[in-house]
């Protein structure tokens, strides 16, 4: 896979993780962005930060192959 196809699966997974973390109820901000790279911050009750996890958990099994 190309250094280019790698970013692009990385960045693809990120933001599946933080549309996650935004559904659950957490706050995801921008904090700056140099060239390609995005640093964010993720904050939040944990009441929201368990129910990220618990979605972060039912996804990673819907992905288990039986």
């Amino acid at each position: 896979m190309s250094t280019q196809a790698e970013q692009e699966t990385k960045t693809t997974a990120a933001d599946d993780i933080l549309e996650l973390a935004r559904a659950a109820g957490l706050l995801v901000t921008l904090d700056g962005q140099i060239g390609r790279e995005k640093y964010q911050s993720v904050a939040g009750s944990l009441p929201s930060f368990m129910r990220f996890v618990e979605a972060l958990r039912e996804t990673l099994a819907a992905e288990v192959p039986i």
